[in-house]
């Protein structure tokens, strides 16, 4: 049995590098108003905002283009990437499960470092958990793939439609949101504080308090919000997009990829519409009116994130256009890294213990500033990777994984 290594640079897929890039600007736009607190201020405080009547309109526009898109990109990425772990390692005789489950173990570690020292919003550790389930599916066949990745999908219909059959008797996470409570009040953190607690405090042991039940807080709209079997549903959706190799058979894939783009658009730009406007009613589960909600959101991320993702690959045919999107390459190389990054700038930016922004504007400033901020993350990573063969955090998990020390340096 040969020594598993990982993914070297001249196997790299730069469609998969470039997507991953695009996904990262997605997610911090995405991101930027739980960093800067916007998503947590009461209508009143948003109405007194200076920006308030282009935020409204900016508030539908994130709903409707932004909302779940990107990380659902991000998800169906992180499904392919399990395809190539395994395919590479199975053909090379190696233990491609043995591998794949210590890659989870690290990005585990990783995820719950990063939720209780820097961010609650975190997704790695999310990944995580939801990634242990990916290897059940490894071997069914194509048609069964698909047919789970629908159903996953569509799961929240049923599930949010059982909580208004039981009048809310039936709400799997309130158990955590009671222990949230217990845990914020240990602190003094209420709901007359909660929403300004991250820019009033100035010291790290108030925003360490606030991690401890922001994990819970965000555990509870997780299962919720039935978050779960989507990010699920969308790695088996990947592991069947790796399985065929359709990414790096584009040009064979064309009409596939062209009747994906059309459907998606057909489908989900209508009901990411609907969703925006339904989200933003006064309407909440179990009152039934909030189905309309979970149906349209069913119906909106998933199609239009693969409209996204195959116009992106449907330009990247395109000679002219393959240049400009190699743009996103470096950024998506890095990804784990850059996504760290990302939480390092917007606590920097918006909480008390940095500048201290956050709660004073809405999305007519942080989305510039999140683009502004992505666009120096590129010649950063760039840069990087013109000295380094990874970038700094994909090292060590590389490292860690593989339980081996790799030669970081191109020059080594």
């Amino acid at each position: 049995m040969s020594t598993p290594l990982p993914v070297q640079q001249h196997e790299r897929s730069e469609i998969l590098d470039c997507l991953r890039g695009f996904a990262l600007l997605g997610i911090f736009l995405a991101n930027s108003a739980v960093f800067s607190l916007y998503m947590f201020q009461s209508p009143e405080k948003l109405q007194a905002m200076p920006t308030a009547v282009p935020d409204e309109i900016l508030t539908y526009f994130h709903f409707t283009f932004i909302d779940g898109k990107f990380y659902s990109l991000f998800s169906l990425l992180f499904g392919i990437g399990f395809s190539i772990i395994l395919n590479r390692n199975q053909q090379a005789g190696r233990n491609a499960l043995g591998i794949f489950y210590r890659r989870l173990l690290i990005l585990a570690i990783i995820g719950l470092l990063h939720t209780f020292l820097l961010w609650d919003g975190d997704i790695l550790f999310v990944y995580a958990v939801c990634g242990v389930f990916l290897p059940l599916f490894r071997n069914c066949k194509d048609r069964t793939l698909l047919i789970w990745w629908v159903a996953l999908i569509l799961s929240p219909i049923l599930l949010d439609a059982i909580i208004v059959m039981t009048n809310g008797a039936w709400r799997p996470a309130v158990f955590i949101a009671d222990f949230a409570q217990q845990v914020d009040s240990r602190y003094g953190i209420n709901p007359d504080n909660f929403s300004t607690w991250l820019v009033d405090r100035t010291d790290y042991k108030s925003m360490h308090e606030f991690l401890q039940g922001g994990f819970l807080w965000r555990w509870e709209n997780l299962i919720g919000s039935n978050r779960l079997p989507k990010v699920i549903g969308l790695f088996i959706l990947g592991l069947y997009v790796g399985r065929n190799a359709i990414f790096a058979n584009l040009e064979a894939n064309y009409t596939l990829l062209k009747r994906v783009q059309r459907w998606g658009f057909i489908v989900g730009l209508p009901a990411s519409i609907a969703f925006a406007w339904f989200e933003l009613d006064a309407y909440h589960l179990p009152k039934p009116a909030a189905l309309l909600d979970t149906l349209f959101y069913a119906l909106s991320v998933v199609p239009l994130s693969l409209a996204y993702t195959t116009t992106f690959c449907l330009l990247w045919l395109k000679p002219d256009w393959k240049k400009r999107l190699m743009i996103f390459a470096p950024a998506g190389r890095m990804a784990l890294t850059n996504y760290i990054m990302q939480t390092l700038i917007g606590i920097t930016l918006y909480y008390g213990i940095g500048f201290g922004l956050g709660a004073q504007f809405g999305p007519t400033l942080f989305f510039p500033i999140a683009i502004a901020v992505f666009i120096i993350q590129i010649p950063i990573s760039k840069l990087w990777l013109s000295y380094f063969r990874f970038g700094p955090l994909e090292w060590i998990w590389r490292m860690l994984t593989y339980g081996k020390v790799m030669k970081l340096r191109l020059d080594a």
